[in-house]
């Protein structure tokens, strides 16, 4: 692992380089090695996120009722958003997995990405404090948390592939199940869209109906692309 490349990415330097080794240590690597994974810190890390997006939240909207606050931190807190700022901060490149999880996409796995980005913002959080870990997480990625807080960054993939695909006519889209692993109370499901029986893209999710959203989003990103 290229620590330096990862925290010249980050725009942070671990003083505790173990921290975010241990951010970026995923439980299939950890089992194989016998070494911490990331569990502990993401634990951490999501009511680190919960506060930072509380504030952010009630300092800038501050006409907001509570009830619109909740709303727009859950767009926020959720793994899609979170996903994108792992993307931005290229997490899976930097992530270590295990064989079987290498094997199997890991590291474009959405749940994992927004997992370590919460492990990476609680290591900044004990590392460097809170005002240091809102200032790498909120500040530097402002644009993609104000789109997500305004509803704009998790739309309606299904709807929107739907809407593309019924340009040319009439079409049969189906959603269908790929696989499904993880224990009972994290289960991980993979899902493929297809158009006419030819699959235009997949997506995993810790519900269905996300690992369906995902598939379409990676459908629309094939089409834009191809």
């Amino acid at each position: 692992m290229d620590m330096q490349a990862f925290e010249k990415n980050l725009g942070y330097e671990f003083k505790n380089k173990e921290l975010i080794v241990t951010a970026l240590t995923h439980t299939s690597y950890a089992h194989e090695r016998q070494v911490e994974s990331y569990e502990r810190l993401e634990f951490l890390g999501d009511a680190v996120l919960q506060l930072l997006t509380s504030k952010y939240i009630y300092k800038n909207y501050p006409d907001f009722p509570e009830g619109k606050m909740s709303r727009m931190r859950a767009n926020i807190v959720c793994e899609a958003t979170l996903s994108q700022i792992a993307k931005k901060l290229m997490i899976g490149e930097f992530a270590r997995l295990g064989k079987g999880e290498e094997l199997t996409g890991g590291r474009e796995r959405a749940s994992i990405l927004a997992d370590m980005v919460e492990a990476t913002l609680a290591a900044i959080y004990l590392d460097g404090g809170l005002e240091k870990a809102q200032e790498v997480i909120f500040d530097a990625y402002g644009h993609i948390i104000e789109s997500a807080a305004k509803g704009l960054l998790n739309s309606d993939y299904k709807t929107a592939l739907q809407e593309e695909l019924q340009k040319a006519g009439s079409v049969t889209i189906e959603y269908l199940p790929v696989k499904e692993e993880g224990p009972a109370h994290a289960k991980v499901f993979t899902m493929a869209v297809s158009m006419n029986n030819k699959i235009l893209g997949t997506g995993s999710g810790r519900t269905k109906q996300e690992a369906q959203q995902m598939a379409a989003k990676d459908a629309l990103e094939v089409m834009k692309n191809g």
